[in-house]
């Protein structure tokens, strides 16, 4: 799928919500600030987080509302990496955990 010039192979295809529980925007400025990376890369994991926090799947397993603090916070726990890395680590993290979190994973990206 293309997104503002990112083209993006995602095994998630998220349906459409109403609403946002997520500022995205906000989360991309953050990512580039701590992990460093590409505005394309903080994009990708930001649009992931979104249909991540839509899904409802994280506050039903973890009973937490996913936010760009809790966010911040799982992928500063990661050993090392770029914001993708990040996210598909922690991605992988719950996988193992509840199953299911392989869809938000980040398997592909590039600029156009």
């Amino acid at each position: 799928m293309c997104h503002t010039g990112l083209l993006v192979q995602l095994k998630y295809a998220p349906s459409l919500h109403a609403a946002v529980s997520l500022d995205s925007g906000s989360l991309e400025a953050q990512l580039r600030r701590a992990f460093g990376g590409t505005k394309d890369q903080s994009r990708v994991v930001g649009r992931q987080a979104v249909d991540l926090a839509d899904s409802g799947q994280y506050e039903t397993d973890v009973g937490v509302e996913l936010t760009t603090d809790v966010v911040m916070e799982e992928l500063a726990d990661a050993p090392h990496g770029t914001p993708p890395d990040r996210w598909n680590w922690w991605m992988g993290a719950l996988e193992v955990a509840y199953g299911g979190y392989g869809r938000f994973g980040i398997w592909r990206y590039s600029t156009e």
